[in-house]
């Protein structure tokens, strides 16, 4: 016959056996909700966004975890927070450099390198066209991101990097710099242009930017203070002088040209042609069939003198160009249209000027543009 079992006595646990066990969950708990994104510089990690949505002037820290995305949070921006002011590296001011891009060009990324400007507060905007030639662009400039953003050391690395692809077909085929500055290509070119520089403003241009500096990517050379030399004028849009480099057969040596005319101070001659137009009729600058007179800044340029003297503008080019980002928050375009007469880069400054904001130009600051 079986024997009765008495009652049972359990061992009393220990505490720090409890403890150690509530310790155990909490890190089991936090190695599977936390994110497995690799680790940012304190700078860098700062200004990271915490949501895909989130502005896109801020890194966007993907998870690795696979947890769903809850819904974009509700953030408030005061915009009187944000400095715009002539000493930006002082002051930590963001600044986005926007570039539309058909072709790549190896000079253009090693001179953006070369920027003495913090790259932690630099914030890159790319649009290029769904051509061929803008396929091409895409793989060199990715490959160049990938070198510099992974692999590149840290000073070199940028605060984010935005590309964009255009959802419009380019007016031209042919980006060849012959036929690109054909008059009858301009003003569909132009325009096309517009479109391009107003789609990459909208979509990047973020709350904390104070700079917005546009640079062509067939802009292969700048001082590297390019940025902080043109902030410490205070202007709203500011332009330095474009040029080009070339080999000069009949002095048999290397000289350089005057390569932007649409950085220019208005003429009556402009003014009385321009009223005499049909409403979508543009004026255009540098060529014989449309002669101005308007006082071009590229002929201003006088060897040896100061790099700071300013002119004002009533056109400018966007070869490099440096705006407040007030100005387009305001409402200042590039418009794709005859506004004024005048369209995108020109059309741009008449705007701003409506706005009440004006433009300056710097004769002997020079920026130099490749030589196809």
């Amino acid at each position: 016959m079986a024997r009765p079992l008495g009652p049972v006595r359990l061992k009393k646990t220990s505490p720090l056996t409890l403890v150690f066990g509530a310790g155990l969950c909490i890190f089991i708990l936090y190695f599977l909700l936390g994110s497995s994104a690799p680790e940012f510089s304190a700078s860098r990690k700062a200004s990271a966004a915490s949501h895909p949505l989130s502005p896109p002037t801020s890194a966007f820290r993907q998870s690795t975890s696979g947890a769903k995305t809850g819904p974009p949070p509700v953030l408030r921006y005061n915009l009187n927070n944000v400095t715009i002011t002539n000493t930006p590296v002082k002051n930590r001011e963001s600044v986005l450099i926007l570039t539309p891009m058909a072709r790549f060009y190896q000079g253009y990324w090693d001179n953006l390198l070369k920027l003495s400007y913090p790259h932690e507060l630099i914030t890159l905007g790319f649009i290029l066209p769904k051509t061929k030639e803008g396929n091409a662009a895409y793989a060199e400039l990715d490959k160049q991101i990938t070198k510099t953003q992974k692999f590149g050391p840290e000073k070199d690395r940028f605060r984010s990097i935005i590309i964009l692809r255009q959802d419009f077909d380019p007016p031209i085929p042919s980006q060849d710099e012959a036929e690109r500055h054909k008059m009858q290509n301009q003003k569909p070119r132009r325009a096309a242009m517009a479109k391009a520089r107003n789609s990459l403003l909208f979509t990047t241009l973020g709350p904390s930017t104070s700079w917005v500096l546009w640079l062509d990517a067939d802009v292969i050379e700048t001082p590297p203070t390019l940025i902080q030399d043109l902030a410490f004028h205070n202007k709203p849009v500011i332009t330095p002088n474009c040029f080009q480099r070339y080999y000069n057969a009949e002095k048999k040596r290397m000289d350089e040209r005057p390569y932007d005319f649409n950085n220019w101070q208005d003429s009556p001659t402009a003014q009385k042609m321009a009223a005499q137009m049909s409403p979508d009729d543009i004026l255009l600058e540098g060529y014989q069939d449309m002669a101005t007179y308007r006082a071009l800044m590229a002929y201003m340029y006088e060897e040896g003198g100061d790099i700071h003297y300013e002119v004002p503008l009533d056109g400018v080019g966007g070869t490099a160009l440096l705006v407040k980002a007030d100005v387009h928050r305001d409402g200042a375009m590039f418009p794709p249209f005859s506004f004024y007469h005048l369209i995108e880069t020109e059309g741009f400054a008449k705007m701003a000027r409506r706005l009440g904001w004006h433009a300056a130009g710097l004769p002997n600051y020079k920026v130099y543009h490749y030589n196809e």
